[in-house]
């Protein structure tokens, strides 16, 4: 099979085309024959090595949607449509994933649209419902709102009728697009303090989704309500976020953290009722990940460039099979 590997750290360049053997898998495990998998962010940060010291070869990728073709748990069986975080990697045609990081899906579902949502999705929905505790009548911020998961967190609010969405973006060349999923204002990193303070009295915003750390993340502090929460779940801007404990005493303010690699890891059962949450919405029709671009496995080095670029609106996908459409 078709694996895209790489032997060190690096720019897009370091990205290459193998051909490997098909994974073997252990009791509880599934074997699945890959359709799609998704960029994310993440996946520039591990090729670069700015997520810790790889032990390479290594193959990038964190989630798939396929087809089971062999199974050692009696949950699934051969032919069954899934989504998983597989073991390894996801940027290869064939994967092996544990039972519990593998998810049935309806056949109704695209697999356009099962490749997209489920980073960028189960991670919104613990984000909102979870982390932050978004009630309906507060304002909240979503910083890098035109990327994947800052799109899903704006959709994801809409849907559930938060009263006031503020996205955040890099230039106001992406507003119109952060305005069209669902938020009533967008500022760039440089306005977005008087602006959430404008549109709150003062007050502030109740919950703040910080993705890019550094001084996006001493600049939100300066617009978070008393008792408000910051959840931090990203560091996109390379640099670390200072935190005072000033700044959160005397307000009742809190700062939560979240990671969805470290809950696969360790609490992987925290996400099958997330997951049984949200396909529901996809398959009316209530949800949808809006899409920017598909590529071919052997064009890997392209998508990576795109996400690198942030020109990109929407999710990046890798279609690992040529004749799936």
């Amino acid at each position: 099979m078709k694996s895209v590997r790489q032997y060190k750290a690096g720019t897009a360049d370091v990205l290459i085309l193998e051909d490997v053997e098909i994974p073997a898998i252990q009791k509880g495990e599934v074997l699945i024959q890959g359709l799609y998998t998704s960029v994310n962010y993440a996946d520039i940060k591990t090729r670069m090595g700015s997520k810790g010291q790889s032990t390479f070869p290594i193959t990038l990728g964190l989630d798939i949607v396929g087809h089971v073709i062999e199974s050692k748990s009696s949950a699934f069986q051969k032919g069954d449509y899934v989504f998983a975080f597989p073991n390894g990697g996801s940027y290869q045609q064939v994967v092996a994933a544990k039972e519990t990081l593998t998810f049935k899906i309806p056949e109704t579902i695209d697999p356009l649209q099962a490749a997209a949502l489920p980073t960028v999705t189960i991670l919104s929905e613990i984000l909102l419902k979870q982390i932050g505790d978004v009630q309906k009548e507060d304002t909240i911020v979503v910083h890098s709102a035109a990327g994947g998961v800052g799109t899903m967190l704006v959709k994801l609010a809409k849907h559930y009728g938060v009263s006031n969405i503020i996205g955040t973006v890099g230039d106001l060349s992406k507003k119109d697009y952060v305005l069209s999923i669902g938020a009533d204002d967008v500022f760039t990193y440089d306005s977005f303090v008087e602006g959430v303070k404008q549109h709150t009295n003062g007050k502030g915003a109740q919950v703040i989704f910080d993705s890019v750390a550094g001084e996006v993340t001493k600049a939100s502090l300066e617009c978070l309500a008393n008792f408000g929460t910051l959840v931090q779940f990203g560091n996109s801007s390379g640099k670390a976020g200072v935190i005072s404990t000033s700044d959160v005493h005397n307000s009742c303010r809190n700062i939560k953290g979240f990671s969805l690699g470290t809950t696969r890891k360790e609490a992987p059962a925290r996400l099958a009722p997330v997951v049984e949450r949200i396909i529901p919405l996809f398959e009316g029709g209530q949800l949808s990940v809006p899409i920017a671009r598909v590529y071919d496995l052997e064009e890997v080095q392209e998508a990576h460039r795109l996400i690198e670029s942030r020109k990109h609106q929407g999710k990046i996908l890798i279609r690992l099979i040529k004749d799936e459409n």
